[in-house]
């Protein structure tokens, strides 16, 4: 196969299109984030333990890295709660919005996780994504427990993006998935086992259209999604799918108000300060692509 070709790429944009398309389903699942999240990665753990057997792949792991990828299960699983329940506590758009300063966060952490020393334009870009929030912040100050949400699902993304880079270089993707995926059902297990009655997992009418959006958001939109990303990494490069994924928060925007309407009109405010996080995150990508070809 070619790589690189315009069919893998359409795949790409069609995988962005379906992370965009998740924020969809946040809002129409009626359940509590922490519900939501335990039956996608319990779908996920499922879909992908089958995908393991029937490609022959080892489930074989060492005490170590269990921990590790617990860890990091834990962090995946803290980054879509408080993803879905900032749409609770606000919307879509705002929330979208505010996951995209995970760029900026990235900028952040990876100087002090790989001990790099800070790069002067990541500062600069830094201070116009602080900008941008701060516009979002005092102009749907009403949202305020949103933006906090939206901030720390960033936050978890982007911690949960550069430690996963370090794993994912010497293991099998898939196979890290899954202990992630099971491990992260674990945590919210034990979670709801304390903090109210594990009855709460349970969902009356497994043929409802609530659950249809559930199995769709396990299957399609998690299982599916990183196995074909996964596999397009063998013909398009990291960068280009990096930079094509730092779309979901324009599709998602996009659908938010073809789906929901006047409930995700922002104000100009917002916009502004969105375009000034967008613009910043996607210039670092491309000053990032012109010092690499240096």
């Amino acid at each position: 196969m070619q790589k690189n070709n315009s069919i893998h790429f359409i795949h790409l944009h069609f995988l962005v299109f379906i992370a965009g398309f998740t924020a969809i389903l946040g809002e129409l699942i009626v359940n509590p984030s922490e519900i939501i999240v335990w039956h996608r990665m319990l779908i996920a753990s499922i879909l992908t333990a089958f995908f393991m057997l029937i490609t022959k792949r080892s489930f074989k792991i060492n005490l170590k890295l269990l921990l590790k990828y617990s860890v990091l299960g834990l962090i995946i699983a803290l980054h879509w709660i408080t993803f879905f329940e900032a749409i609770e506590q606000s919307n879509i758009s705002l929330t979208l919005a505010m996951f995209s300063t995970a760029a900026f966060f990235t900028s952040i952490l990876e100087p002090l996780l790989f001990k790099r020393k800070v790069i002067i334009y990541e500062v600069v870009l830094g201070f116009v994504v602080i900008a941008g929030v701060s516009i979002i912040f005092n102009a749907e100050f009403k949202y305020l427990y949103g933006i906090i949400l939206g901030i720390f699902s960033a936050l978890f993304a982007s911690l949960f993006s550069v430690l996963n880079g370090i794993m994912i270089k010497n293991d099998n993707a898939i196979k890290i998935s899954f202990y992630e995926f099971i491990s992260g059902v674990i945590f919210i297990t034990i979670y709801i086992f304390f903090s109210s009655d594990l009855s709460d997992l349970y969902i009356d009418d497994f043929l409802s259209l609530n659950y249809l959006y559930i199995f769709l958001l396990g299957t399609i939109c998690t299982a599916y999604a990183f196995i074909a990303s996964v596999y397009l990494l063998k013909f398009i490069s990291p960068y280009s799918v990096v930079l094509t994924y730092n779309l979901e928060p324009i599709y998602g925007i996009i659908l938010a108000l073809i789906f929901f309407g006047n409930a995700e009109k922002m104000s100009f405010s917002f916009y502004l300060g969105l375009f000034l996080i967008l613009a910043s995150v996607i210039i670092n990508m491309y000053v990032k692509k012109i010092n690499n070809n240096d």
